[in-house]
């Protein structure tokens, strides 16, 4: 019975790294790690861009076979189901940054597939420490009858550790062992464009300073200060629930919830105040109370002393 040609031997390059000295090659393989085949699948990425780009438009590599033997592949899955999928995840986030940068250096990034595939396949003309690996342009599709026109391979034999890369046909590929805890595919996303960056909030200008006295105990020598940056205040007592940032709570009893509101008017440059407390006096004068629904306004010149409830003093000077 006529013996059966490996793989290598089928594509016409056995001689040029299955040499028949190899089971003599003493020294133990480099185990295979999640950061071997993350590294591997990266560079293959990388070289597939630079081998199919053209006229500036970016051309990259959808499917990724991954070949190892088999002792290497069962040591890498075993005790370590689900890394593949991490791998995969994190490989293509980093292609995603890899195309973001050809963008934005104005070169086409298009996808000419609508997913990414990754195998871990086998074959039983591997050594220990062999990987190899198979480039499609366009991923497999089980609606079309079509076979992809574009599929290299490249191994990297353990002797000399230089790459050697092909042109295959389909057929090839019977000689692989594929396995469904080695297959991933997720749909390409275009994550290509850099997420706008917030601009700044600018400081809001203060527009006044408010200076509170309160003769409790706890603030005997202490004034409390609120810095007005809005155009419209609300001054208020402790039972106001509300947490906004153009309130001022007055830590006091003594002071209705609300109390004043505070109003400056761009047009002519200046503040007006509206009492809705039991009693606030401004510059010695008594402001009339007004409902909250319908304030009335009344001048606040810079520099004024109000009195609430005869109790707490508040001055208003220029921010």
């Amino acid at each position: 019975m006529e013996p059966k040609n490996n793989f290598w031997q089928r594509l016409g390059i056995q001689d040029w790294f299955l040499t028949n000295d190899a089971p003599t090659i003493t020294g133990k393989a480099q185990p295979l790690t999640p950061d071997t085949v993350y590294n591997y699948i990266i560079e293959k990425f990388e070289e597939s861009i630079r081998e199919l780009s053209f006229a500036g438009r970016v051309v990259f590599y959808h499917e990724f076979i991954i070949s190892f033997n088999t002792e290497d592949y069962n040591e890498f899955v075993q005790n370590k189901q689900g890394i593949f999928g991490l791998i995969v995840h994190e490989s293509v986030k980093k292609f995603y940054e890899i195309l973001r940068t050809y963008r934005e250096a104005g070169k086409t990034v298009e996808p000419s597939g609508s997913k990414w595939v990754f195998r871990l396949v086998t074959h039983p003309s591997y050594v220990r420490g062999d990987k190899g690996f198979i480039g499609k342009l366009l991923p497999d599709n089980s609606n079309s009858t079509k076979k992809s026109e574009n599929l290299r391979v490249t191994f990297i034999p353990r002797q000399t550790g230089i790459a050697q890369t092909f042109d295959v046909n389909d057929d090839i590929l019977k000689g692989f062992t594929y396995y469904s805890d080695g297959y991933m595919e997720i749909p390409y996303e275009d994550h290509l464009e850099a997420p706008e960056k917030e601009s700044p909030k600018k400081e809001q200008p203060t527009l006044a300073r408010l200076e509170t006295i309160i003769p409790d105990k706890q603030f005997a020598g202490k004034k409390v200060e609120y810095l007005m940056k809005d155009d419209d205040i609300i001054v208020s007592g402790n039972d106001e629930p509300r947490e906004e940032d153009n309130i001022f709570v007055i830590p006091s009893e003594w002071v209705n919830s609300p109390h004043l509101q505070i109003r400056f008017n761009k047009a002519d440059g200046k503040f007006y105040v509206a009492s809705f407390g039991e009693i606030t006096t401004l510059n010695e004068n008594v402001i009339s109370r007004s409902d909250v629904n319908a304030p009335v306004w009344v001048e606040l010149p810079v520099n004024s002393r109000m009195l609430l409830n005869g109790i707490i003093g508040l001055n208003l000077f220029k921010g």
